[in-house]
C-alpha cells in the first residue's frame, strides 16, 4: 500500500453500544469517490486472533479500491472492545449473526451492506448474509473454514503448543492488552472441543441469495480447497471461487494487489 492510500481515504474511530460491553469499530471512507455514500459498504469480520488493527492498511487499500465505505469492528473480547467474561458456545460462529452484529448495523443504520470475513470471520459472515438475505448484497470469504477439517485442527493444535512461548504471547498481548490469554483460549479450546467438531455451514450456505466470492490460499495450512468448493457449491447465490497460488492463510496480506482487485472486479455490478 502506498502513501496516497492513506490520503485518499479518511479514517474515523466508533464505539458499538451492546448491552455486554462497548464494541470498537473503524470506519473508512473514499474522499474523492463522492458516489460511495450511494454504495452498500463493506463489513468486514476478523479472525480468531484478529482485531481492527490487524486488518493493518488493508481495509483503506479496500475503500479506495472498491470506492465504498469500509466499517470493521472488534467483537468482545478483542482488540480495543470491551473484555468478555464468559468463553464463546459451541455455536459461537452463528451467534455473531444473532446476538451482536445486529448492533452493528444499528450502530451504522446498515440497511444494505457486504460481508467480508476471514478465516473464522467468513463462517460468520455467511451466517449473516444467511439471515439478513435482504440486507446483505453480496458476500466475500477470505480462508473461511466450513467445518473443523482434521488440517484445521492439527495446525490449531501446533499453534496452541506455540504459543506457551512467551514471545508469542507478546504478540497477541500487543493487540488485545490484558485480554490476550482470553483470546487465545477462545480461538483453541473453542476449536478443539469435541462438541464443535459437528459443526458445518452445509445447513447455513444453501441460505445465502447473494453472490459470493470465495478466495482461497493453495497453501491454506487451516483449511484445504474443499472449503471454498463447498461454500461456493452449497451456496444460493451465483458464487465464483479464486485459489490463489502459493498462498497460506491471511491472502489479504500476502497477496494484497491480486485480492483487491479480485473484489473490485466482483463488486463492480453490486449496488
Amino acid at each position: 500500500m502506498t502513501d496516497h492510500t492513506l490520503s485518499a481515504v479518511e479514517a474515523r474511530d466508533a464505539w458499538v453500544e451492546h448491552p455486554l460491553g462497548k464494541l470498537f469499530a473503524r470506519v473508512w471512507t473514499p474522499t474523492d469517490t463522492p458516489a460511495s455514500s450511494d454504495r452498500a459498504p463493506i463489513v468486514l469480520f476478523h479472525d480468531s486472533l484478529g482485531c481492527v488493527d490487524l486488518w493493518r492498511d488493508f481495509p483503506g487499500a479496500l475503500s479506495l479500491a472498491t470506492g465504498r465505505e469500509v466499517i470493521a469492528y472488534d467483537r468482545l473480547g478483542f482488540g480495543k472492545s470491551d473484555p468478555r467474561g464468559d468463553m464463546p458456545a459451541v455455536d459461537f460462529v452463528a451467534d455473531e449473526a444473532r446476538r451482536w452484529f445486529p448492533a452493528v448495523r444499528e450502530r451504522f443504520g446498515l440497511s444494505r451492506y457486504i460481508a467480508f470475513g476471514h478465516s473464522v470471520g467468513g463462517g460468520m459472515a455467511v451466517n449473516c448474509a444467511a439471515a439478513e438475505p435482504d440486507a446483505c448484497v453480496a458476500l466475500i470469504t477470505e480462508s473461511a473454514q466450513a467445518f473443523p477439517e482434521e488440517r484445521t485442527l492439527h495446525s490449531i493444535a501446533v499453534a496452541k503448543e506455540q504459543f506457551r512461548d512467551d514471545s508469542q504471547r507478546q504478540r497477541l498481548v500487543k493487540y488485545h492488552g490484558d485480554k490476550a490469554e482470553w483470546v487465545l483460549h477462545a480461538w483453541t479450546d473453542s476449536w478443539l472441543d469435541p462438541a464443535f467438531h459437528s459443526w458445518s455451514l452445509a445447513p447455513v450456505l444453501p441460505k445465502v441469495r447473494c453472490p459470493v466470492l470465495a478466495i482461497h490460499g493453495e497453501y491454506d495450512e487451516y483449511g484445504s480447497s474443499i472449503h471454498p468448493e463447498m461454500i461456493t457449491g452449497l451456496c444460493g447465490g451465483v458464487s465464483q471461487m479464486e485459489l490463489l497460488a502459493d498462498t497460506h492463510h491471511v491472502p489479504h496480506r500476502e497477496r494484497d494487489g491480486e485480492v483487491l482487485a479480485l473484489v473490485s472486479r466482483f463488486l463492480a455490478s453490486s449496488p
